[in-house]
């Protein structure tokens, strides 16, 4: 099982290392938190989108056998593919896995691959939020990449969350800055994904994402034009939820 009990609830664990690890730097928090009894088994959820570089490559120093899961909900750019073959080739990551939806599934919800046009968030449900929830099942808790800078929804995450009584995030770049994540790209001189140079500071779907004109939170490019600005993978409603356990179609 997962989730072992004896650890207690999820809100009195994500205190407890919230309070831990307050005043630690992000490699610290990998470092220490992925092996703390608190935590649990953990597995990096990454987009290998503008920024998550950064964290892969932090991963694949401090613990290269986590295990990551890449989400391919087959509506990505062409570009994002690429850029995953090549992180995966280049970086020491031991356990990558790709992760897509139950095809009965989409062909129920998804026919024809419309599904966005008329609603997003059932689009995000079948072709994201639900394998997902499927592969976190074996884990207590995963990795984010999300951070304080990237917008009024995030501006207060920190470091550990309660994803209801489910499981603990895990977000160690929650304080870094745009400057921050700049520098280590440079440093380590790590590839940039190809969009990020035609104006996508945040990348998601092909069909739900545009690019960001200077002064633009990095994060208007996602369902312009919508009140939506989160997949449903870390909010429902506007507030961390549970998400609804992923259940295979009926005949």
């Amino acid at each position: 099982m997962p989730r072992d009990l004896h650890h207690g609830p999820v809100v009195e664990r994500v205190a407890a290392l919230n309070a831990r690890y307050r005043h630690h730097a992000a490699t610290a928090v990998l470092d220490h938190a992925l092996s703390d009894a608190d935590l649990g088994r953990v597995a990096l959820v990454s987009s290998f989108g503008a920024e998550s570089v950064v964290l892969l490559h932090l991963v694949s120093v401090i613990a290269p056998q986590t295990p990551v899961l890449f989400i391919d909900t087959r509506m990505l750019f062409a570009e994002t593919l690429e850029y995953q073959r090549q992180l995966a080739e280049s970086l020491p990551l031991c356990d990558i896995r790709t992760i897509r939806a139950a095809q009965p599934r989409v062909a129920l919800e998804d026919p024809d691959g419309t599904l966005h046009q008329f609603s997003t968030d059932a689009c995000c449900g079948v072709r994201k939020i639900a394998p997902l929830e499927r592969a976190l099942g074996e884990f207590d808790g995963w990795i984010t990449g999300r951070k304080r800078y990237q917008g009024a929804s995030r501006e207060t995450v920190d470091f550990f969350e309660a994803e209801g009584d489910v499981r603990i995030k895990v977000n160690p770049l929650a304080h870094w800055g745009r400057e921050d994540i700049e520098e280590y790209m440079v440093n380590n001189r790590l590839p940039r994904h190809p969009l990020v140079a035609k104006g996508y500071p945040s990348i998601g779907c092909a069909p739900c994402t545009t690019p960001v004109q200077p002064g633009e939170d990095p994060r208007a490019g996602r369902w312009r034009d919508s009140a939506k600005t989160e997949c449903g993978i870390h909010f429902v409603n506007g507030v961390a939820t549970r998400i609804t356990p992923y259940q295979e179609p009926t005949a």
